[in-house]
């Protein structure tokens, strides 16, 4: 993918899956799907709750991956890596109801707020600034067998 269209792909709506190094007994990384923003050229960002194993890990990293995938073909992925440059404790609530907004409809984003709101009070925003891309784009690859 170009530079536009793989920021453009991670820019549109997907669950993401975070990666992240997880120490504890030799273990792999930790991996969890995740709602998460980016707008093309900026930062990427998350939210969790302020002691969950996910902030710790990244706490203790500095750093993670997201992943985010079409799931139908043709397939498309985009995979950024890069550190953490933020975190907002407590996040902002104008974060938390843009982020909600972003993954569900008017009704069920406030329903969501409103029903969460106290686990949503533990919750921070962490910046990431994507260093390392990785994409691809099959349906390139798939217009090869089609002539």
């Amino acid at each position: 993918m170009s530079v536009e269209d793989r920021e453009e792909f991670l820019a549109g709506l997907h669950v993401g899956v975070l990666g992240v190094d997880d120490p504890r007994d030799g273990g792999g990384p930790l991996l969890v799907p995740l709602w998460y923003s980016y707008r093309p050229g900026g930062l990427v960002t998350i939210e969790t709750g302020r002691e969950t194993l996910k902030a710790r890990l990244i706490r203790s990293a500095g750093r993670f991956s997201l992943c985010a995938q079409d799931e139908s073909a043709p397939y498309r992925y985009v995979s950024v890596e890069g550190p953490v440059v933020a975190v907002e404790d407590p996040l902002p609530p104008t974060e938390r109801e843009e982020l909600a907004r972003r993954y569900l409809d008017a009704d069920t984003a406030t329903a969501y707020l409103a029903a969460n709101q106290r686990q949503l009070a533990d919750d921070i925003l962490i910046r990431m600034r994507p260093r390392r891309w990785r994409s691809i784009d099959f349906a390139a690859f798939a217009r090869e067998f089609e002539q």
